[in-house]
């Protein structure tokens, strides 16, 4: 298996597991997000382990890449329960999580895992769209329903989870996250900067969808969405959480098939980079 760069085998020393999770059994326009894993794993081979930006090198950082965990064909609830059952014995370990998905919907089990070990957790979550439903073709755990899952399962209370980007949705679900989360569409570092001094107090978790950079530099993804963020405005709204207790993050809704010449999954392994480094305790 090809491992992500500077990823080790063993847990032995790691404060960071890498974990890809294939699932792709809920998207509802492009599929191919199965394959995003393996695809970011081999673009962040052609990248460099220093940040330019962060002054340090992922070498410096110890971390292990588990590989891919085992979805089962056909059956979202066990494959979502495998997520949640590896998850939380890693985060029960006192490992840091990353995850590289895979669609969206991975964000839930995770995320169920990380509140039971850290129940005052909040989520940080970047997209283009808000994941607000309560059902979707039928189904209340779906890509599109996520993050109102984990608002009303995995949090002390629905503004726990920070919204940010959002540039597409029903009305339902813009009432929804006015009303109950703490909801910034159209906007990222303003009111991220912002709400900082809030996040400093609890452990966080961090959800990035990669449909919020506009498909013009990350066409790769399943529901592209036109007018996005720019993938330089995305790194600096991390860059501003370096200070916070991120306890794990995700990325998800890669879709190598419906990419150009691998750049989304660059992208992905370059934001991937950065997270470890920045929240890994690399040296300065």
């Amino acid at each position: 298996m090809e491992r992500f760069i500077c990823g080790r085998r063993s847990l032995k020393d790691a404060s960071w597991v890498l974990q890809g999770i294939p699932l792709d059994m809920t998207v509802s326009r492009l599929h191919g997000t199965s394959l995003a894993p393996s695809s970011i794993r081999k673009e962040s081979r052609g990248l460099e382990s220093f940040s330019f930006n962060l002054m340090s090198d992922l070498e410096t950082l110890t971390f292990a890449d588990i590989g891919d965990l085992g979805m089962v064909p056909g059956d979202l609830g066990r494959s979502l329960e495998t997520v949640r059952y590896v998850s939380v014995g890693l985060f029960r370990r006192g490992f840091r999580v990353a995850s590289l998905g895979g669609e969206h919907l991975v964000t839930l089990p995770i995320m169920k895992a990380a509140s039971e070990v850290y129940p005052d957790i909040a989520v940080v979550h970047l997209d283009a769209h808000a994941d607000l439903r309560d059902q979707y073709h039928g189904m209340r755990e779906n890509h599109a329903t996520v993050m109102r899952r984990v608002a009303e399962e995995c949090l002390e209370c629905p503004s726990l989870l920070y919204q940010f980007g959002i540039r597409s949705g029903t009305t339902e679900e813009y009432r929804w996250g006015l009303k109950n989360t703490s909801f910034y569409p159209l906007e990222l570092t303003v009111p991220l900067l912002r709400v900082i001094p809030e996040l400093q107090q609890r452990p966080v978790y961090l959800s990035l969808d990669i449909d919020i950079i506009d498909p013009g530099e990350a066409p790769g993804t399943g529901t592209p969405e036109p007018c996005g963020l720019s993938s330089r405005e995305v790194l600096d709204a991390l860059y501003s959480m370096k200070g916070l207790d991120v306890v794990g993050f995700d990325i998800v809704e890669v879709s190598p098939p419906n990419d150009v010449n691998g750049i989304t999954s660059i992208l992905a392994a370059k934001l991937a980079r950065e997270c470890l480094i920045m929240w890994g305790g690399g040296n300065r």
